[in-house]
């Protein structure tokens, strides 16, 4: 899928919206976002030496496998509830392609529990379990 069908899922847009297409694979979402280099949290994250700070990449993530809820989350925002286990592995720069594995674990109620990888130019840069809600 596309950014124009991802936005059909998340509420996400402009700048905050961090994925350039997904593929929704055996229960498993696999996105992708290229680093252009221009983006609003590289500006002072850190002059000279930009990288992708961990929360964006944990929001990366999280917007990843929201994108299993297409149908579930109708007039409803996800919220994250929790981030667990959280490993960041090696930094995130300009020109990198982030490609994300999500899946949804289980789910109670309008908790869903997930937990993903994410990857920098195919080297492992983030593994966590977290948790959203749909509000």
């Amino acid at each position: 899928m596309n950014r124009e069908e991802i936005m059909r899922i998340l509420p996400h847009r402009d700048d905050m919206l961090l994925l350039d297409s997904v593929v929704l694979e055996d229960g498993k979402a696999k996105g992708e976002y290229n680093v252009r280099g221009d983006e609003f949290f590289l500006r002072g994250h850190f002059p000279g030496n930009p990288i992708v700070p961990g929360v964006i990449l944990c929001e990366i993530l999280a917007q990843s496998a929201c994108v299993l809820l297409d149908g579930k989350g109708e007039g409803k925002t996800p919220y994250y509830t929790s981030l667990e286990k959280v490993r960041f592995l090696s930094p995130v720069k300009k020109g990198d392609r982030i490609t994300t594995e999500c899946e949804i674990v289980r789910n109670k109620g309008p908790f869903y529990f997930a937990q993903g990888s994410l990857y920098s130019s195919g080297k492992l840069s983030l593994t966590a379990k977290f948790s959203f809600a749909l509000i």
